[in-house]
């Protein structure tokens, strides 16, 4: 079998040692940052072939934030790298401890269509940062850019070392049946349970990107126009195929109508009175997941948008107003132009609301209080988010990304990508002198109350 042959060669080449040295890493990371560097063109190209992405929201989403990472990552990998001493207890007396950092070994990094270069070059970033040989499985969604990628990984490096394997479902069933040392998975809910279910197979430890239906809440207070801005920027963002984009909105009584209007107004200020029209405005990446989306729109009141183009895979940008809790537009993710929006009463209201639901990829809320964001941020579980905006928590690799409970488990970005593919191990160097006798049997209660005080 093909996987299983490469997951065997880049296990011996791991076993050579050559990974771990910190220097050999630091070149592959330039290496691949110049790659990109030359490439970019293509890269560009491509994300236009397979999702209608502008040249700059390809640069801005996708190919900045690759770079980004890769360049926190060269500035601080030795440091990352190196050995932490840590005090020894007085049980360790005389003693020297120290954590040592290792790679895993071999990874596979699991990619989805939406943000098709940035979620796989991003953590497969931090697993060459951390030591790590690795299989990238780009979305057979978006052949295009898995093509470049492969390429691009070609020029770069010996598939010893980093390969790509493209395909689908047997591909991705392939090599979820090779032993692993680390699976970093971005993808669907269901899709993430089955990955967790083969990794168990062989204790595989996982990251999953997941995601949800994360919220806007909108307070009376809130710079209601700015808000509006702020999430048809975020919402409408890859015609909505984001994981942490807004994907309903909890907007106070007194302001939904207000509200409604600015995001109208908005929506024509970027993409004009027929945004289909519009050169920028992307597409659905394909006829699959355009008729669900349309299928959720169905019988909704719409305020602006509800039609779609199926010759392009395009669907305007959609609100939605006087949206039941139990509609399926409600139930799934919507991960397309589609915005529904609900009001609430009291902020507790808005707050039972969420906590009612799985805890989602990210929240967003738009207030005009600090003591009510204090308050939103203590009381609702989320994998992170905003305060007055959306979209840009996850813009630097100085702060961790992840979900919680079904939005993801575990967190990447900058630090945290080198920490994921990074095992700790904790080491105790200690002496033949002084051997204090007192953790030898027999034990005696005088030996006891040593221990205690020892303790104390």
């Amino acid at each position: 079998m093909k996987t299983e042959r490469l997951a065997e060669k880049q296990r011996a080449f791991f076993e050579s040692g050559r990974t771990r040295d910190v220097n050999f890493r630091m070149a592959a990371l330039r290496r691949l940052r110049d790659g990109i560097g030359r490439w970019e063109g293509r890269i560009k190209a491509a994300l236009y072939q397979d999702l209608h992405k502008s040249s700059f929201e390809s640069y801005m989403t996708e190919i900045s934030l690759v770079r980004e990472e890769i360049d926190f990552l060269l500035k601080h990998m030795k440091e990352y790298a190196g050995t932490e001493r840590v005090p020894a207890v007085l049980s360790q007396f005389p003693g020297r401890c120290f954590v040592k950092k290792e790679p895993y070994g071999t990874v596979l990094v699991m990619s989805p269509w939406n943000y098709p270069f940035l979620l796989s070059l991003q953590p497969a970033a931090g697993a060459i940062a951390a030591g790590n040989c690795c299989v990238i499985k780009p979305s057979a969604y978006a052949p295009a850019v898995s093509r470049c990628i492969r390429d691009l990984a070609r020029e770069l490096f010996s598939d010893r070392y980093v390969a790509v394997v493209e395909g689908g479902r047997e591909e991705n069933a392939g090599l979820l049946e090779q032993k692993f040392d680390y699976i970093f998975f971005t993808g669907s809910v269901n899709v993430g349970r089955l990955v967790m279910e083969k990794a168990a197979k062989h204790l595989t430890p996982v990251t999953l990107e997941l995601g949800g239906k994360s919220p806007c809440i909108v307070e009376r207070d809130a710079d209601v126009d700015l808000a509006a801005k702020r999430i048809v920027f975020g919402k409408f963002l890859n015609s909505g195929q984001t994981c942490v984009a807004p994907d309903y909105c909890l907007v106070q009584q007194e302001v939904e109508k207000r509200f409604l209007g600015c995001l109208v107004k908005w929506i024509r200020r970027f993409w004009g009175a027929r945004p289909l029209e519009h050169p920028d405005y992307p597409r659905m990446v394909n006829g699959k997941h355009f008729d669900r989306v349309m299928g959720l729109i169905s019988g909704q009141e719409t305020v602006t948008g509800g039609r779609g183009r199926r010759s392009t895979l395009q669907i305007a940008p959609t609100v939605l107003r006087n949206v039941s809790a139990d509609a399926p537009v409600m139930r799934e993710e919507i991960f397309g132009p589609v915005l529904p929006v609900l009001t609430y009463r009291s902020l507790a209201e808005a707050e039972s609301f969420v906590a009612a639901r799985p805890r989602p990829l990210a929240l967003y809320l738009f207030t005009g209080k600090k003591s009510t964001a204090r308050r939103v941020m203590n009381r609702l579980s989320f994998g992170g988010g905003c305060v007055n905006d959306t979209i840009l928590h996850l813009a630097s690799s100085r702060m961790p990304f992840g979900g919680v409970g079904e939005s993801g488990m575990g967190s990447y970005h900058g630090k945290k990508s080198f920490d994921t593919f990074t095992h700790e191990k904790s080491i105790l160097v200690r002496g033949a002198w002084p051997d204090v006798p007192l953790r030898y049997p027999p034990y005696t209660k005088e030996k006891e109350a040593l221990l205690r005080i020892s303790n104390d």
